[in-house]
């Protein structure tokens, strides 16, 4: 388990992470985000001992990382894929962290195995892709099967099949009893693999809840509905007290009454339902609405050529 009280760094005058508290349990994965600039490699270099705080603390399993007598064996992280010495050989970067730690040598080319580098152990490693760089920083975390794990942006510069093998490679770790904390720019990937969140913006803390708690609380329950009566069928609903508006394809979007009481009031009235739908926004879709005035850098809309 990670847990943060009141976490706080500043850089200069610019306040990184802001009385950050938060836990993440063991069993799940839990995924941590945030707008750019928001804090989340801050707070992860702070776990792991890499800066240290102006306020307050942060353990794993009740202690500070430079705590840890053996600390490769008790948590692994991927934070900078590219932070390996350029003309070491893949084998021979994991050889060192090894025996460093007191890791059989064996162990060394059960991880490259396992993240599908033992064809390529010898090439050095300045010549890899970043995606074959973000395998190698898997392997390096993992290297001391550790039962705590933190990946920062794990799947950037792989491929949909890498994206999937990271995905179930996570959850299987998860579900082995580990603590897993992953950042990811990615929300759709984050709503398949993450059980629970941690969302911080300019370093504060917005939500510590699971996906669906967090998607629940921050959205009306809404209903879509077709029929071929929809304007009898939305005066029908509107006398029961509920919101309803009409789309530009003719179907309702209904809020304030469940589907089952929205079907009941269809049949009451004796009129015909083609489509009765509950609406689930995404995890994106949430994040962005909570998260858009923490934006540092907004886009605009391009400017048409001759307007």
């Amino acid at each position: 388990m990670i847990s943060a009280s009141g976490l706080t760094k500043s850089y200069g005058a610019t306040r990184a992470v802001d009385d950050l508290s938060f836990d993440v349990r063991a069993g799940v994965v839990t995924g941590f985000l945030g707008p750019n600039g928001s804090g989340k490699s801050t707070t992860m270099r702070m776990v792991m001992g890499l800066d240290l705080p102006d306020a307050g603390t942060v353990t794993i399993d009740g202690h500070r990382f430079h705590d840890l007598r053996w600390p490769l064996r008790e948590v692994g992280a991927l934070l900078e894929a590219k932070a390996i010495h350029p003309g070491r050989s893949a084998y021979n970067h994991l050889l060192a962290m090894a025996q460093t730690n007191s890791i059989p040598r064996a162990r060394v080319d059960e991880v490259l195995g396992l993240v599908g580098l033992d064809g390529v152990a010898r090439r050095k490693a300045g010549k890899f892709s970043l995606g074959m760089s973000q395998r190698l920083g898997i392997a390096s975390a993992l290297l001391g099967d550790p039962g705590v794990l933190l990946f920062d942006e794990p799947i950037n510069g792989l491929d949909p099949e890498g994206i999937l093998w990271v995905r179930t490679l996570l959850k299987g770790l998860a579900g082995e009893g580990r603590t897993i904390f992953v950042s990811s720019h990615l929300m759709s990937e984050m709503a398949l693999t993450a059980t629970d969140l941690v969302v911080i913006g300019r370093g504060r803390l917005i939500a510590d809840t699971t996906v669906d708690d967090f998607i629940a609380s921050n959205t009306v329950a809404t209903v879509l509905v077709r029929s071929p009566a929809a304007d009898r069928l939305a005066a029908e609903l509107r006398s029961h007290g509920a919101g309803v508006t009409t789309r530009d394809d003719g179907a309702l979007l209904v809020t304030g009454l469940a589907a089952a009481a929205i079907g009941d009031r269809s049949l009451a009235a004796g009129l015909p339902l083609h489509e009765l739908s509950p609406v689930q926004a995404s995890l994106e879709e949430v994040f962005m609405d909570l998260t858009s005035d923490m934006v540092d850098y907004h886009g605009h809309s391009p400017v048409q050529v001759g307007s």
